[in-house]
């Protein structure tokens, strides 16, 4: 609700798409505005807009089916009548790609599963939204398919993703810690907990070091993973967080590698590219999982966050 006291509907996802081709009418933009301060029936609503009864039905529908109207029927002269009554007044839409927060010595991004901008993978793989599958399972091309970027799961057995994340380090300062959090398990066909996968992450085509995932996690619901998702299938993933400090890379407090944050280069590159993925000559080649805020256990997508602060300034020299 907003401090106007307005009734605000939030979107985003695929599921704004619904909601944005209810809009894209200038019939229902009418009768959202005439069901502004009182609700209507459809005779009401016909004889103030001109139109045939079935003209204003249909566009009625759309808008109920968007979620925009809520739809009553009482007795009427001739039976029950449909009235109708606008359910929000405002709505926020969250466009796809990464969400930058800053903070006192912190930077955040957040950034969508589905929007990598480079990727080379081998079945099994594919993609699903909040609401549905995306292309064809186990078809690489799928993941070229324009609703990529809504994606809140991803999976592939072999080869990598790849994302490019702003570097949005103030101007001066230097990081002192890139922390970047994922839930992730291995992929097996449908479910394996037994099914060890060696993953790698790269920052700036530098390798940070490998993690073996014991298994493909599966028998039990994630608890954002949708109810249409088949039973026999992924459910959720293990949250990890990979850290690059000044001494080394760790994950979950382990160390991985020497890998510094000196070794990044953060300082000359407009964008930090994040590439997660399973080597070619990995032990254990069981592949990859990914998983959104709308799916599995953690409401989150892929999190970076760079601590930093300003070196001090140097002590100046007196000159006798």
């Amino acid at each position: 609700m907003g401090i106007s006291g307005n009734r605000v509907l939030y979107i985003d996802g695929d599921s704004s798409l619904h909601v944005l081709k209810a809009l894209a009418s200038d019939t229902r933009l009418l009768i959202l505005s005439l069901l502004s301060h009182n609700p209507m029936n459809i005779s009401e609503l016909a004889e103030t807009m001109g139109l045939p009864h079935s003209t204003v039905n249909f566009n009625l529908n759309q808008l109920q089916e968007a979620g925009l109207i809520s739809v009553q029927y009482e007795p009427g002269s001739r039976g029950s009548q449909k009235l109708c009554a606008k359910k929000y007044d405002e709505i926020i839409l969250k466009l796809p790609g990464a969400n930058v927060e800053a903070e006192t010595d912190t930077v955040t991004v957040s950034m969508p599963i589905g929007n990598y901008r480079n990727f080379d993978i081998k079945p099994t793989c594919g993609l699903a939204s909040e609401s549905k599958i995306i292309g064809m399972f186990d078809d690489p091309r799928s993941f070229f398919e324009p609703d990529h970027v809504y994606a809140q799961i991803l999976w592939f057995g072999e080869g990598f993703v790849e994302y490019a994340f702003p570097n949005n380090l103030p101007y001066g300062s230097v990081a002192h810690s890139l922390v970047l959090s994922m839930e992730i398990c291995s992929e097996a066909p449908q479910y394996d907990p037994d099914w060890p996968s060696d993953i790698t992450l790269w920052l700036n085509d530098i390798e940070v070091g490998t993690w073996t995932c014991p298994g493909d996690f599966g028998g039990t619901r994630g608890r954002l993973t949708p109810a249409w998702w088949l039973e026999d299938q992924t459910m959720y993933g293990l949250l990890k967080h990979w850290q690059v400090t000044e001494d080394g890379s760790f994950i979950d407090g382990e160390k991985l590698s020497g890998v510094s944050l000196v070794d990044l280069h953060l300082g000359s590159k407009n964008h930090i590219k994040v590439k997660i993925g399973v080597k070619d000559d990995a032990r254990h080649k069981g592949g990859v999982n990914l998983f959104g805020r709308k799916f599995g256990n953690y409401e989150q997508d892929l999190v970076m966050r760079m601590a930093y602060r300003f070196p001090q300034d140097k002590p100046r020299v007196k000159v006798r």
